[in-house]
């Protein structure tokens, strides 16, 4: 896995991520520097004809003079918001794909990577992280771009006045425009590194407060959880202090640089007029700087400053762009190969319908820096079409894990699982023949028909209704205002606990795979129903998913070989409550 430390320029791969193109960016740019270099000229004309205008020149002399400046004023005004329209559109753009491309690359890439990710990292990568990116378009490359050319531009227009003030106008702009952006980000880079890492923790606090709250009351956990997200805010906000302090000492350069700029232009006017016979108004057709060349001597300064001023800026958000590009960067190569057609083509893997048989072999699983978790003969069973699985045991004994070892989601500590299709006997991806559905799979803000289809796109709607019968939802369906589509406007919590879980063993019906692995699927039911759902889910001879696919079941409620719900056929797995599952 490439570390964000080792992504040689990361923000640059990053926007080839976001799949940012040449001509917009270039066209971004162009817009942007056509309002500054408005705002520039109009400050040049505006002290052209001020100090014109003192002379009391006919009013027809002055007449091109006043209609540019106007002309100059409504541009600058609608290039800049040209500018703005162009740069954002641009940016929310490539946020939006680069969001679809991290889901695809996770989706596509190794699944045991995806799973080991937590909630808080894959919030934090695909929201403020890909915000980051592209406010280092909309806040860093563009104004950076406009600033490098209208600061030339002002440097050259002020060397047709003076050589030397435009000397001091050069130095003082890259003072203002390239040093101080430079220090800024560069002294800030850590509370930046902090800062970030101080609002991951706070996210992945407050999303396991959030999903996990009925249990850590329970567990009067609740409280320590808090704590922690609350320091995770403090820690955060203590980092952006210390960032500020940086900024502005960093900001304190411009207006600096623009005092000195312009004094210096004060004082090489005066040195230019001081050797001429009279005041300024008596050298306007004689020798030396003429008072509108003054005024623009004076003037220009002033407005050269305006497009460098938020550089500063800038410089501290490329900073911040360029270690939340490292961190998506790092997300994706940790995913596996890059895969070139992110943008094209379907997502959905194949999945094979044909029966297979999965072959375990003295399994002993777990994370990759965890324990072994299970038997410590480990687990061996052959299932075959048909067969039925329990696997029993306290919450975090290991059993949602053998599952996702099972799936083909994570490695074997030892041991093997092997998938092998009845038909020939040859091996065959489990991922494509095994659907595994986890104790918190996601109900999804939209349609119930919606949330069903995920598992089975081309289900009809008969198909569907008779999946939530079967489940036990069709009465509560029927007394939905729209049935099917209805709107769960909130996911999960337009339902209850129970109702999400058969939702969920819905979708399993749904999912054409042949293999089905469920992860606590009585979980909220009372025991009654819980009973009666395991005698239905286990039946070898046909229950709830028929006698042709292969169910395995996990459930933290103890089941005894002997009880009248297991049958002589159906296999029996206890777990010890050691390690964490």
């Amino acid at each position: 896995m490439t570390t964000p430390a080792a992504s040689p320029n990361p923000l640059r791969r990053a926007f080839a991520f976001l799949g940012l193109r040449g001509r917009p960016v270039l066209r971004s740019i162009l817009l942007g520097v056509g309002g500054a270099l408005s705002a520039l000229g109009l400050a040049a004309l505006s002290a052209w004809l001020i100090t014109r205008a003192w002379q009391m020149p006919p009013v027809l002399f002055l007449s091109v003079a006043i209609t540019a400046v106007r002309a100059l004023g409504i541009s600058r005004g609608v290039f800049r918001y040209l500018e703005r329209l162009a740069t954002h559109d641009l940016a929310l753009g490539a946020m939006a794909t680069a969001r679809e491309r991290v889901y695809r690359a996770l989706a596509d890439g190794a699944p045991a990577y995806s799973v080991m990710l937590r909630r808080g990292d894959i919030l934090a990568r695909t929201g403020d992280d890909i915000d980051e990116i592209g406010n280092a378009l909309i806040r860093g490359v563009i104004p950076i771009a406009v600033g490098a050319v209208t600061s030339v531009a002002a440097v050259v227009i002020m060397a047709f006045v003076s050589v030397w003030a435009a000397v001091v106008l050069a130095i003082a702009l890259i003072v203002s425009g390239a040093i101080a952006p430079w220090l800024a980000a560069r002294g800030s880079a850590r509370s930046i590194a902090d800062g970030s890492a101080a609002a991951h923790r706070a996210a992945d606090a407050t999303l396991t407060a959030l999903w996990h709250a009925p249990e850590l009351t329970v567990a009067r956990r609740r409280d320590r959880v808090l704590a922690a997200q609350i320091a995770a805010d403090e820690e955060s906000r203590a980092a952006a202090d210390r960032g500020m302090r940086w900024q502005a000492a960093a900001a304190a350069a411009t207006p600096l640089s623009m005092g000195v700029s312009l004094l210096a232009a004060c004082l090489i006017g005066i040195h230019l007029a001081s050797g001429l016979p009279g005041s300024l108004a008596d050298v306007a057709s004689g020798h030396g700087v003429t008072p509108m060349l003054f005024g623009v001597l004076i003037l220009l300064p002033l407005s050269s400053f305006e497009s460098t001023g938020p550089l500063t800026e800038a410089g501290i958000q490329l900073e911040q762009s360029r270690q939340a590009a490292a961190r998506l960067m790092a997300l994706i190569d940790g995913a596996g190969p890059a895969v070139p057609e992110l943008t094209d083509g379907p997502l959905d893997r194949a999945i094979r319908t044909d029966p297979v048989a999965i072959e375990i072999d003295a399994l002993r699983c777990g994370w990759p820096t965890g324990p072994d978790l299970g038997p410590v003969e480990g687990v061996t069973a052959t299932l075959r079409p048909g067969s039925r699985m329990v696997v029993a045991g306290p919450s975090g004994a290991g059993k949602s894990t053998l599952l996702l070892t099972l799936a083909g989601l994570l490695t074997p500590h030892s041991g093997s699982t092997t998938c092998r299709s009845t038909d020939d006997g040859a091996v065959v991806d489990a991922r494509a023949a095994v659907c595994y559905f986890a104790e918190e799979g996601h109900v999804f803000a939209t349609s119930l028909a919606e949330n069903l289809l995920v598992a089975r796109g081309d289900a009809t709607r008969a198909q569907l209704s008779a999946a939530l019968d079967a489940v036990g939802l069709g009465e509560w369906v029927a007394g939905l205002p729209d049935g099917l589509d209805t709107e769960l406007d909130g996911g999960a919590e337009s339902m209850s606990g129970g109702q999400r879980r058969r939702l969920l063993l819905a979708r399993a019906l749904l999912h054409p795979a042949p293999v089905v692995l469920l992860d606590e699927p009585t979980e909220h039911l009372d025991d009654a129903d819980a009973q009666g759902l395991l005698r239905r889910l286990l039946d070898p001879g046909g229950g709830l998913f028929g006698p042709a696919r292969t169910v395995v079941v996990v459930t933290h409620h103890p089941v005894a070989q002997e009880d009248s719900m297991l049958s002589a056929d159906v296999l029996r797995i206890e777990f010890e409550p050691v390690g964490v599952g």
